[in-house]
């Protein structure tokens, strides 16, 4: 009988030594063994995992090879949000944003940037505890990910296992890719197996990790650079440079085009710089992502609703072509709006075949004065949407004819309407098939409560069947009824079944932004859950109680208190309640000893940026208001303090130096 312990010592000395070679091939590129040498021990450690099945570790080299397909993905949330980047198309725009920084932090120094190649792959989280990678998930909404963990691990640049002494927590964010030979390559093979091509490499990258069976994502080469963590205070480092070069220590790959640039004549520099290798690079690039160094100051600068105040990414120049107009149709979205869609001859714009272009509304199509037939230079803004930029007057014919917008709905022939202010045309029927089409396809997919399997054309089915008219009806489906459609069967409808009574269980937030009421997205549903709490506070708001809410304009005021005021509405809200909706709270551990207060700060603040002091509020679970008015408790004056103060005067609101206010959240 084999010993035990001398089998394990050789299982541990191979796995060591796999990994070794793996990081020093894959990370390093730097390799000291050839394919053949590697192969040998890798077959070994197969051998001996086959032999003791017991023995087999989860942070083995063998366990990148994939494992048996999943039914679904499971959601995983981000402790901390996953939030997007602004756009900066020019010096101009950056030159902008660093004078935005300054006057946040009211210095005129120049700032210290970290700039580094923005690829265009997929991001992603990764989780590891006590240095062992344990989960990994999708950006998804940026609250809510999918957890794609199996096929995360198949990619042979992300450790299983992290080098020397690591955080007890760490929050890696990074950006999945696929390298453009592996690209052509995976096209080429599809296009011999007679399967539809990937329209480019991102595509390809995000397809291989949403696939159930993590064998698929194995055989494909991606790759991982890391850029960032969740939160700076995970680790020791005080800068975003430390962080990389720790990255590096842990066993992770970098990029090694990233730039400390101070002042934005610096940081152009290695745009245009990053700008001129683009051709010559392995990956797709789009840009640069140019964020402020010092993680103190990340921390004054905040966040806002949907991105950090210290992060911009500086985007290439959209890629261009001609084309011609063959065509115009109008789409009809779930709030009513109709937009004029070009049908395009096909062109390839950045390596993508388009076909269609938005035009937006009427307004657009005649300050581009658009013809149909004309000659057009097509872009994808940047290289992602495609848009037309402008008519090529001089090759018109004669033959070109005005773009005229219907005085009906294409789908319904209502009567459209424009209102005063809007250059929006809009279908008024709150009955369209096609706005009720999409309202329900919207409450089912990713933006709403993700319902597995009732995808677009599912919904557009079952509606057409006179199953689901409205959303409440969604929940009175029944196996029999689905199992008789064309396509499904019992155990699809099964699965659909279970996804739906799985929807039931939901947040407040995502509850609201499934709705579909205008201007209200997942970041402003967000700001609603955090300051109402429960559906009956926010339903029974009104427009100056949602207008309280920091980060909610008069736009989403507006919608939020039509949509509850019209019975229509609130039946559907209850209707769905009925049927079980129900709504989770999270658990919260700060304290509350603000709970029943709602703050207002006015005038400049010396000791905390308006960010860290609405932030302390909220974590000791008080509310933060924009206005005074009776609800609000506490006004928190710095210098040149305003209006706002003599109004607290007035209504008997307790007035505090930022002295005493420092003291009270300190408590």
């Amino acid at each position: 009988m084999a010993d035990m312990q001398s089998i394990n010592h050789r299982l541990t000395e191979l796995r060591q030594k796999l990994n070794f070679h793996a990081h020093r091939y894959y990370v390093l590129d730097d390799p000291l063994i050839s394919d053949g040498e590697y192969d040998e021990l890798f077959q070994e450690l197969l051998g001996l995992e086959a032999e003791y099945p017991a023995l087999v570790d989860s942070d083995s080299p063998s366990q990148r090879v994939g494992g048996a397909p999943l039914a679904s993905f499971d959601q995983v949330e981000h402790r901390v949000p996953m939030l997007s980047l602004e756009n900066a198309f020019g010096i101009s725009d950056f030159r902008n944003f660093e004078e935005r920084i300054q006057r946040f932090l009211q210095t005129d120094l120049p700032i210290d940037f970290i700039a580094e190649p923005k690829l265009d792959g997929l991001a992603v989280e990764l989780v590891y505890q006590e240095g062992r990678f344990v989960v990994g998930s999708t950006r998804g909404n940026g609250y809510v990910g999918e957890d794609i963990t199996a096929n995360l691990k198949t990619i042979q640049a992300i450790p299983l296992k992290l080098q020397g002494i690591s955080p007890p927590l760490l929050e890696v964010r990074g950006e999945v890719f696929l390298p453009l030979s592996g690209f052509e390559a995976l096209n080429a093979q599809r296009a011999s197996a007679g399967e539809p091509l990937f329209a480019n490499p991102r595509n390809a990258a995000a397809g291989s990790l949403r696939q159930l069976d993590s064998k698929i994502a194995a055989a494909r080469p991606l790759d991982f650079y890391c850029y960032g963590i969740s939160d700076s205070l995970q680790t020791q480092c005080e800068s975003q440079s430390e962080l990389f070069e720790l990255f590096r220590a842990l066993g992770f790959k970098v990029n090694p085009l990233r730039k400390v640039c101070t002042g934005a004549e610096a940081v152009e520099q290695h745009f245009n710089c990053i700008q001129e290798q683009r051709s010559e690079l392995v990956y797709d690039i789009d840009g640069v992502v140019v964020k402020v160094n010092r993680f103190d100051l990340q921390k004054r600068l905040g966040n806002k609703a949907r991105s950090p105040r210290w992060a911009i990414a500086w985007k290439f120049a959209a890629q261009q072509a001609t084309s011609r107009i063959l065509d115009i149709e109008f789409g009809v979205g779930r709030t009513g709006v109709i937009t004029p869609i070009a049908i395009l001859e096909p062109v390839t714009v950045g390596g993508v075949v388009v076909q269609r272009a938005t035009l937006h509304n009427e307004d657009e199509v005649r300050r581009k004065d658009l013809h149909l037939g004309d000659t057009v230079l097509v872009q994808r803004a940047g290289d992602v949407i495609p848009e037309i930029v402008k008519a090529i007057a001089t090759k018109r014919t004669g033959a070109e004819r005005p773009i005229v917008m219907p005085q009906n709905c294409p789908v319904c022939e209502t009567a459209l309407f424009r209102a005063v202010g809007e250059a929006a045309l809009r279908c008024p029927n709150a009955y369209c098939p096609a706005q009720q089409i999409r309202a329900l396809s919207h409450y089912c997919g990713k933006a709403g409560l993700d319902i597995e399997g009732l995808g677009k054309r599912a919904v557009e089915q079952l509606y057409e069947k006179g199953l689901v008219v409205d959303l409440p009806d969604i929940y009175s489906l029944d196996s029999h009824a689905l199992a008789g459609l064309e396509g499904w069967g019992v155990k699809s409808a099964q699965n659909v079944l279970q996804a739906i009574e799985a929807s039931k269980k939901t947040t407040l937030s995502r509850f609201v932004a499934a709705l579909g009421i205008r201007f209200v997205g997942e970041v402003t549903a967000q700001l609603l859950e955090q300051h109402f709490e429960t559906i009956e506070m926010l339903r029974t708001s009104k427009y100056a109680d949602f207008l309280e809410v920091e980060g909610i304009g008069a736009q989403a005021a507006t919608s939020l208190a039509e949509y509850f005021s019209l019975p229509d509405s609130v039946k559907i809200v209850d209707r769905l309640i009925e049927k079980g909706v129900c709504f989770t709270q999270k658990e919260s551990q700060k304290s509350k000893a603000l709970s029943d207060c709602v703050f207002v700060f006015t005038g400049t603040l010396q000791l905390f940026s308006r960010s860290e002091a609405k932030s302390r509020v909220k974590d000791l679970g008080g509310q933060v208001a924009s206005s005074v008015s009776k609800k609000v408790t506490h006004v928190v004056c710095g210098e040149k303090a305003g209006s706002k103060r003599q109004k607290a005067e007035e209504l008997g609101c307790a007035i505090l130096s930022e002295t005493e206010f420092s003291a009270l959240v300190s408590l």
